[in-house]
Formats: structure tokens, sequence, C-alpha cells
């Protein structure tokens, strides 16, 4: 049934939805980027969670353009989560449902920089079938379909393996959106033969999973606009990811946390025991 409905609904329509992303990031995100004045930047909850004008412009113009494409679908978006929680559930509805991030990486775009890019998945009783990856500010667009791979730039993905030996580079959650328990699994990667390092922008880590430049991400939260569109293109370029409980994430909530997605169930294996810490 899940290959039957990527079909009837996506079929060739996979190029019609990069060009809604396309769109909104040309005509809602790119005019604002290094354009913002103070007072389109506002703080939801706390100095490193931060919403702008873009975001919100951006979110509005997705919802309006993938709805249309799809219709009877809705939209999970950040900011319409923000401002209505019970949003979220739509999740675990019926209807296919498009979860998106209109500028993940809101503090890299506020500041100027290119690392941030524009998340939407779609999925459907919890489960996801197609996502796509636009950083706009480095021309860089990946997407990912259920069975049937990943690309980037329309070159296909493959995250590959780290080399035997090879000290493992993993991005993990900002401190700021870690509990005492999570802080203290993260300690679990400060061993020999792992590097880990604060993460950027989620869907931009993923990527990089993705495309073997990274080996794994570690993260403590679980909403599912960060990680959707990331989760599917890992998985569809070869790797994999599981929570601490050694189970699939789950975008619909519950997961043990922190979480791991890795270019190979080897490296999400010796990540996740680390983090349990044995």
């Amino acid at each position: 049934m899940t290959e039957d409905f990527i079909e009837h609904v996506l079929g060739g329509r996979t190029s019609e939805v990069e060009e809604a992303v396309r769109k909104a990031a040309a005509v809602e995100i790119m005019p604002r980027f290094r354009q913002l004045a103070a007072h389109d930047i506002v703080e939801k909850n706390g100095p490193h969670d931060l919403v702008t004008v873009a975001d919100r412009a951006a979110e509005v113009h997705l919802t309006t353009s993938l709805t249309a494409l799809l219709p009877g679908s809705v939209v999970v978006g950040e900011e319409a989560v923000h401002a209505d929680p019970a949003v979220y559930e739509a999740l675990r509805g019926d209807a296919p449902v498009w979860i998106v991030d209109p500028v993940d990486g809101t503090r890299q775009f506020v500041h100027g920089e290119p690392a941030f890019c524009t998340l939407v998945a779609l999925a459907r009783h919890g489960e996801l079938l197609a996502s796509w990856t636009f950083a706009p500010a480095l021309d860089e667009f990946a997407v990912a379909v259920r069975g049937r791979g990943a690309t980037l730039n329309g070159a296909p993905l493959h995250a590959g393996s780290p080399a035997p030996g090879a000290v493992l580079r993993v991005a993990t959650s900002h401190p700021d959106y870690t509990t005492p328990d999570q802080k203290h699994a993260l300690l679990g990667l400060t061993t020999e033969g792992v590097a880990p390092r604060p993460c950027g922008s989620a869907g931009l880590e993923y990527l990089a999973v993705a495309r073997g430049a990274l080996d794994a991400t570690v993260f403590s939260w679980e909403y599912a606009w960060d990680h959707a569109a990331g989760l599917l293109l890992v998985t569809e370029a070869g790797g994999t990811h599981t929570t601490l409980a050694g189970e699939p994430y789950d975008i619909t909530g519950g997961n043990a946390l922190p979480f791991t997605a890795a270019r190979d169930s080897a490296t999400a294996d010796r990540v996740r025991v680390l983090l349990r810490g044995r």
C-alpha cells in the first residue's frame, strides 16, 4: 500500500514539490538573507531559539503551495505548532502530512551565514514517504523517496561507511537543548576514537551523513520538522538511525533520547553503546 500511495500521490510530482520549495526560498527567504532588521527577529524560548519574518512567511507560502499540490493533505510546520501545539497531532492522523521547517538553522540565517536550509517531508500514518532539503545560499538540493534512493543536485547519494580505524566524526546537540541525563549520555562520546562537535543546521548535518562527510549525528530533541527530512535522506542513502532503546526513530514521538543517525548500522550501534555508557 505504501508503494502504491507513493506512486499515486507523487508519481512525477517530486519536481513540482521541489519547485514549490525553491519558490518559497526565492520569494520569502533569500530576499531577507543578510537584510534582517532587529524587529524582524524574535526569541521564542531563549537566545538560541529564534524566529524571523522569513521563517513565518516561508511557512505560510509552503502551506499554501503544498496543500494545493495534494488536496486533503495537512501541514505540520514549526511555526504553526509554536502558535498551536495541537497542530502536531496531525502526525498521528489519517491525512497525508507535509512536515515543514521553513528555515532550519535560523541562528545561522540571522548571523548572515549560508549554512541554513528549508526542510519538507511527506508522511502518512507516521511513515516517511519523501523529503526535500534545500540550502539556497549553498545551491544544494537533496531529494529522497522511500525505496527509491536519494540524490543531491540530481546525483545519487551514498553514505558509505567510515574507514576502518578512523576517528568517528559526530555532530551532537547543543547543551542548551539537553536534560542532565542527556548531558551525561553525551559525555560517552568524549572518548578515544570519537570527535564530537556541536551541530549546526540539523538538516545540513543529516545531509553531511548522507554524503559521507560526517559519520553520525546525535540529537536530544525529537521535533519532526528538524528530523523527518534528514532521516529519510540518510536512510535512502544507505544509512540508518536508532534511539537509545535500539529502536528506529518514530516521527510521532515517544523516542528514547538521545538518538543517532549514522552512515551504517555498525556506526549507529557504536554510538548508541557509547551513549548508554557501556
